[in-house]
Formats: structure tokens, C-alpha cells, sequence
């Protein structure tokens, strides 16, 4: 398949009710892992690729880096490959479009694209994050890619207390509204288990809805249920594989964890 060809296979597989599974992987041979295992789709971690090459989340590892481990792992898998692009790596819409331009030219065919201001506390206003995405969605255009948008909001992240998460709701829908105007393909909300608030946000969207599964979170089945469309694991795969990793070498040497 050509590029192309695998973004519009990519967008074919988020299906409300019958959502896309995505075990999210850090570099070339977790993907081609993924893809012998049946996957069909294969995604990045923003924290695990980070973590995995010695630096810390939040674009803090450089871009150049990021983009040669996009192109890594499009060579090993053929299959469509979405790249957990945090921010973009750049404030204004025109250098974040210019930066997804090239992670095209890398052979990604789909991107995470947050709206938490990276190394701040709060979030973009409304305006400000549509004019990067419809920025992103023109430099796609000019590639003659349908580049998978999935627009994440981190509403809920951000307020740890689950409680208070019904009260983000109409922000939630407003920015899902929004963001799907300014060119988004999905509307991802990680941080969201809510059974009902989930569901609610599905009904709401007209975007496909990706929730991430984490602590608390509904089962697949579950979410399925609710009208999502897409499921990530986030860093969760990452932390999985070196907890089992730190745990083979202690059996086999006999050390303990300093």
C-alpha cells in the first residue's frame, strides 16, 4: 500500500463499537513485534519513546531524534504507523505544520496532537489549538496525505479527582466540536473512565473517541459498549516491559533493586 493508501486503511479502522486496539510501542522492533502478533495498526508512546532513549516527557527529547525513530520503525512494519506527536514541537501554527511535514516525509501516516500547554499547567485556549490543527491539516493537504488527526484533549488528566470530571464535560464537547471543525479526524480524551461521562462524550462527538486504558478504566468490551472507537495503552507497555526486564536480571544475577 502507499502512504495513502494506509492512512485511509488507518481511518477505516476506528469504528464506534468496535474500536481499534492500539499497544503502544517505542521503536522499531516493538513494532514489528506488534505487527507479527497480528496488529493491525501500530502507534508510538510519546513518555515510552522519550524514556526509552533516556529523557524525560514533554518534548524533551529532540525532534530530529524523534523523527529518525518514526522513519525506523515505517521501514521495519507495513503497516500504518501513528506517531505520538505531543505538541508538535513548536508554538506557532505554521512551525508545528512545518514539523508534522516532515514526520510525513518520515512515512507517518497518523499523529496524537495535544493541547496541555508542554511544560505548563494549563491548556491551550480553543482558538489557539484549532488554528495548529487546521495549520497541521493544510501542510497534510499540501503533502496529499489524509493525515489522522487525533486531537487529544488533556481536560481530564489534569484534574486528578475523578469526581470532578462531570463538571469538565461541556468543555470537553465544545473543544471535540471545535477541533473537528478545524480539520481533526478522533477526539482523544485519556484520563476519562467514566463509564457514563465516556459514553456521553461518544454520543456528543462527532468524532471517533479514543480512550486510553489506565487505572480504572472500563474493559474493552466495556468500552466497545459505549461507543469508543479506538483504545491506547499509553506508556503502560513501556513500564510493563521494564518491570519485566529489572525482573529477569534480579532472578538471574541475584541483585535487588537499589
Amino acid at each position: 500500500m502507499t502512504q495513502a493508501d494506509k492512512a485511509r486503511s488507518f481511518a477505516e479502522l476506528h469504528v464506534p463499537g468496535r474500536p481499534l486496539v492500539l499497544y503502544n510501542i517505542w521503536d522499531a522492533g516493538g513494532a514489528k513485534a506488534i505487527a507479527k502478533a497480528g496488529a493491525t495498526a501500530i502507534a508510538t508512546g510519546s513518555w515510552s519513546v522519550a524514556a526509552a532513549h533516556g529523557y524525560a516527557d514533554g518534548q524533551a527529547i529532540p525532534l530530529d531524534l524523534v523523527l529518525q525513530i518514526a522513519a525506523r520503525i515505517t521501514a521495519t512494519v507495513d503497516l500504518p504507523v501513528t506517531i505520538d506527536f505531543e505538541g508538535g514541537y513548536a508554538e506557532a501554527p505554521d512551525e508545528v505544520a512545518a514539523n508534522v511535514a516532515r514526520l510525513i516525509a518520515a512515512g507517518a501516516i497518523g499523529i496524537n496532537f495535544e493541547d496541555q500547554t508542554i511544560g505548563g499547567s494549563g491548556l491551550y485556549p480553543v482558538d489557539a489549538q484549532c488554528a495548529k490543527i487546521a495549520a497541521v491539516r493544510k501542510a497534510a493537504q499540501v503533502a496529499d496525505l489524509p493525515l489522522f488527526i487525533n486531537a487529544r484533549t488533556d481536560l481530564f488528566l489534569k484534574e486528578k479527582e475523578r469526581s470532578k470530571h462531570a463538571d469538565l464535560m461541556a468543555d470537553a464537547k465544545e473543544r471535540a466540536a471545535a477541533y473537528a471543525q478545524a480539520g481533526a479526524n478522533g477526539f482523544f480524551v485519556p484520563g476519562l473512565v467514566t463509564p457514563d461521562l465516556i459514553g456521553a462524550i461518544c454520543d456528543a462527538a462527532d468524532l471517533p473517541v479514543n480512550i486510553m486504558a489506565m487505572g480504572g478504566a472500563p474493559a474493552t468490551e466495556e468500552l466497545a459498549s459505549l461507543g469508543v472507537a479506538r483504545v491506547s495503552y499509553g506508556p503502560a507497555p513501556y513500564f510493563e516491559a521494564i518491570a519485566a526486564l529489572t525482573e529477569r536480571f534480579q532472578q538471574i544475577s541475584g541483585s535487588k533493586a537499589g
